[in-house]
């Protein structure tokens, strides 16, 4: 279709001879939020390592606007510029100020002049509330500031796709909300994005699609996420989200 930004193909994984995911199919559109759940070790974050080549592939493909991501590509770095990723831990310079961990990969890989990048970084930083900030160094913020950071680097290199693995995990529960309102702020602006989370709360309110996984498969697929998270058409759904209290 015109408007596919990625699409995976009958995606196996193993890991020294354990299957972790098996037969993954999907095509994530522009502007489209999906959000993957399921229990811990059902293969979520190996399939966001998978979509950014950080992990090798025994089966099917994974194709980026129609061109397959190959992790043993001579224009791997290139994709993955085009693939934003935020993991669970911020992974900032602890030596270079928040401006300069921001505009440091577009300035050095994309070769983006300096003055415009840092103009958007410092538009981006306002927009997630931390523009006062951008002097300051990674051990002067807290997680949930870092955390907004982490994103607003990732925006900077203008991905065609941003994936999101448990980010707000490593927080205190009172930082959560401030990550996730940032996250509902670019879905409602028309990021795509494909995320992993345990918040099931924001989840049901970000969500254009959900994808349930278990055992490595896709167990469940629903593009109502208001009806996927009243009432699951699967036990295995069902039994997952009576774990939670997220009304």
């Amino acid at each position: 279709m015109e408007n596919e930004v990625l699409r995976i193909e009958h995606l196996h994984k193993e890991f020294e001879g354990n299957v972790i995911l098996k037969d993954i199919s999907l095509t994530v559109h522009r502007g489209e939020v999906i959000v993957v759940i399921g229990p811990s070790g059902c293969g979520k974050s190996t399939l966001l390592r998978c979509v950014n080549a950080l992990e090798d592939i025994q089966g099917g493909q994974i194709l980026l606007d129609g061109v397959p991501v190959d992790r043993s590509s001579k224009e791997i770095s290139r994709m993955r510029q085009r693939i934003g990723m935020v993991f669970q831990s911020y992974d900032l310079f602890p030596h270079k100020t928040i401006l300069q961990n921001v505009t440091l990969a577009p300035e050095k890989v994309q070769k983006r002049r300096k003055e415009e990048v840092s103009q958007e970084a410092m538009e981006l930083l306002e927009r997630v509330g931390l523009a006062d900030r951008s002097g300051d160094y990674p051990r002067q913020l807290s997680g949930g500031q870092k955390q907004r950071v982490a994103i607003v680097r990732a925006l900077c290199m203008h991905p065609d796709i941003l994936l999101l693995d448990e980010i707000t995990a490593a927080l205190d529960p009172e930082m959560v909300h401030e990550v996730l309102e940032v996250v509902v702020s670019l879905a409602r602006t028309g990021s795509t994005m494909l995320i992993v989370t345990h918040e099931m709360a924001f989840a049901r309110a970000v969500a254009d699609r959900v994808l349930f996984l278990d055992e490595g498969g896709i167990v469940e697929e629903s593009t109502n996420p208001g009806a996927f998270f009243t009432k699951p058409q699967t036990e295995r759904a069902q039994a997952f989200l009576k774990t939670f209290d997220y009304e």
